[in-house]
């Protein structure tokens, strides 16, 4: 199941991108979906099977531009 991590800043997401990267954990930066309603944002996309060890490494940065998390539903993202 694809998930995404959504930010409102674009050197925010990439730093989170770097991080996962760094822990092992396969993520690609993607364009925000609509369905995220942060406007045009960037967001990190990854496997649902890392979203324990994501949500772990996400919260010790404490980003300020983070918008939660959108998992796939179909096609569209629904939030976790």
């Amino acid at each position: 199941m694809t998930m995404l991590a959504v930010f409102r800043s674009r050197a925010q997401a990439l730093d989170a991108l770097t991080l996962l990267k760094g822990a092992g954990i396969p993520a690609q930066a993607v364009s925000t979906p609509k369905e995220a309603g942060v406007g045009c944002g960037i967001s990190v996309r990854f496997d649902g099977k890392f979203f324990p060890r994501v949500r772990t490494l996400l919260a010790k940065r404490r980003y300020a531009a983070f918008g939660g998390y959108l998992r796939a539903c179909g096609l569209s993202f629904v939030r976790v």
